[in-house]
């Protein structure tokens, strides 16, 4: 008997893979609701596109989520019988995909399109082409004549699947990658995890027999050509839409598979070939590829770590001649890998949406299996039309903390004291730039923070903090990175003494006739003698508009409490005499730091 295995049934063994068996499918009741499911999206704006593509050409076209950020676009509702007439005949008429399959209510969730349309549980209705059962009538019909037999077309071929003998034959048949393969498959399901050798041994073959008793079919251990098709179906299942293709890029060198369904190629900034989202999905690829050596390797791993795309949290290794990067935050997930050889640094980063982390893995999983090398590398000329800007490296943006301030060393180890509100929902703190710290106190009510470098450091200055009330009207400097670390040094802005006292009389709060911005919080008030008298404070937040040159400072007893029940040893006060305003710059900027939040 000639048992035929053709692709144009597949599209039914989807449907039903995970209820039962392909033979099973044709059998269910004549009578059961059913749709034609004709394609799925990962998006409900591409989702609500294709359905309205299938609406011009087919009818009865709806829209339903199923689960798992994706949405089907059926056909339907139709009495089984129906549906599987309409099946043949659209996929026959090239009016759907050749996997389109029988799919169930049960399976369907909210309807989507047409707008404002809910007919799930309505029933069946009639299919196109199919005539409307008949209604019941006293009245007799008449005799309908005999008519000559026209021709029909031969029904599609069943699908017969191998006995446990042909299965093996065909078994043996298979390479020892496609062995691999199948054994790397049974894993993902979850039902293999041994070693990935391509042996079929006691292992592999109670995977098999698990797997056919979950998919409804005779659980013999050896898989059919069939079911080792129904089994790649569902492994791919979730890269249904990503359309994975081999892309050759010969400027840059490289041979990979990229998801060209989700990205496409948009610009070359070297050494980065850039490819962007093509729609919704927030994914994109970088091919990088230029000359280099080891320290250019070593270079371009410290350079990538500071990009947004490389968010803080990951994994991070280095070797002699590659390194891989791992960065995760609650928007998204990058991966980067690199190596040098023969002279040329070549590699890939992926990011993609936190979230959707089975398709994340499988992509990454083919783009690092497919990546080839090619010859040559990217020009470092290639386009260098592109928008310049020192907030940028070819084209992608240096990672920005969510905040920065000011702050200033109150011991001689490098403590550090600042305003509060910097140190607000970090995930990271650092003291100019590179130096992690950790939050040794925050204290909310004094509006006071106090940090601690993971490296000692030794400061240029050290805070006194002055036991004296400052004299009114005396001039005062304040010291700042008043451009949230644009500049790489603080900035100096002298003023006056305006009140000790806050606006609505707190006696904790100095007013200061200067101008002061956001990246001046947290920095020092230095009187005449040098020594700090107060720390600027935030700007206001509850909408008040004050003149320019009216800005607040926390007075010095405030941060010597703050430090005191924190547990530091701060500098005693020195008395000195008035300074030149040189000194008194030089002492603030010796003393300064940029402290950034990161998320």
């Amino acid at each position: 008997m000639i048992r035929i295995l053709l692709c144009t049934c597949l599209a039914l063994i989807v449907g039903l893979m995970s209820s039962a068996s392909p033979t099973r499918a044709q059998s269910g009741n004549p009578d059961d609701v059913v749709w034609v499911q004709v394609e799925a999206q990962p998006s409900l704006n591409r989702a609500t596109g294709r359905a309205q593509d299938f609406a011009r050409t087919i009818e009865d076209v709806n829209g339903f989520a199923v689960g798992g950020g994706w949405y089907a676009i059926v056909v339907g509702p139709y009495r089984r019988a129906d549906a599987e007439l309409v099946l043949r005949q659209y996929r026959r008429d090239g009016l759907i995909p050749r996997d389109s399959f029988i799919q169930t209510s049960n399976r369907l969730r909210s309807q989507f399109w047409p707008v404002g349309a809910n007919v799930l549980g309505t029933g069946a209705i009639t299919a196109p082409g199919v005539p409307a059962a008949p209604t019941e009538t006293t009245q007799a019909e008449p005799e309908t004549p005999p008519q000559a037999s026209t021709p029909q077309p031969d029904p599609e071929p069943a699908v017969v699947d191998e006995t446990p003998a042909e299965a093996r034959r065909s078994e043996r048949a298979l390479s020892a990658a496609e062995r691999r393969e199948l054994q790397v498959m049974l894993q993902w399901a979850g039902y293999y995890n041994a070693a990935i050798d391509g042996a079929f041994g006691r292992g592999t073959r109670g995977s098999m027999a698990q797997w056919q008793a979950a998919n409804g079919f005779e659980t013999t251990g050896v898989l059919t050509t069939l079911q080792r098709a129904t089994l790649k179906e569902q492994y791919n299942a979730v890269l249904r839409g990503m359309d994975l293709r081999r892309v050759r890029d010969a400027q840059a060198g490289i041979e990979v598979l990229v998801p060209t369904g989700a990205v496409a190629f948009d610009r070359y900034e070297p050494p980065f070939a850039h490819y962007e989202a093509t729609g919704d999905l927030a994914a994109r690829v970088l091919l990088i590829s230029q000359p280099g050596d080891q320290n250019t390797l070593f270079g371009l791993y410290e350079i990538m770590q500071t990009l947004e795309i490389v968010p803080l949290q990951g994994a991070r290794e280095r070797r002699d001649r590659s390194f891989t990067l791992v960065g995760e935050n609650a928007r998204f997930i990058s991966y980067t890998e690199a190596a040098l050889q023969d002279g040329e640094i070549k590699g890939f980063t992926l990011i993609w949406p936190a979230g959707d982390e089975e398709r994340r893995r499988r992509i990454l999983g083919e783009m690092r299996r497919s990546f080839a090398r090619l010859p040559g590398v990217l020009s470092p000329g290639a386009g260098t039309a592109a928008e310049q800007s020192i907030d940028l490296v070819s084209g992608l943006q240096i990672r920005k903390p969510i905040r920065a301030r000011s702050g200033f060393f109150v011991t001689a180890d490098g403590a550090v004291a600042t305003v509060s509100e910097a140190v607000q929902n970090c995930s990271r703190i650092t003291i100019d730039g590179d130096t992690d710290a950790a939050l040794i106190a925050d204290d909310r009510a004094r509006g006071v923070a106090l940090l601690r470098p993971d490296a000692a450091l030794a400061p240029l200055a050290v805070a006194a903090l002055s036991p004296r009330e400052p004299r009114l009207k005396s001039e005062v400097a304040v010291a700042g990175y008043s451009f949230g670390g644009v500049l790489s040094a603080p900035s100096s802005t002298f003023g006056t003494l305006a009140d000790v006292r806050g606006l609505n009389g707190e006696d904790s709060v100095n007013r200061l006739a200067l101008k002061t911005r956001a990246g001046d919080a947290g920095g020092p008030v230095l009187g005449e003698d040098g020594e700090v008298i107060g720390m600027v404070a935030p700007r206001m937040q509850d909408g008040t508009q004050l003149p320019d040159d009216v800005s607040f400072a926390l007075d010095a007893a405030t941060v010597a409490a703050a430090g005191a029940e924190a547990g530091l040893t701060l500098a005693p006060s020195t008395g000195s005499r008035a300074l030149t305003p040189f000194q008194i710059t030089e002492r603030a900027s010796g003393m300064t730091v940029l402290v950034s939040c990161w998320e």
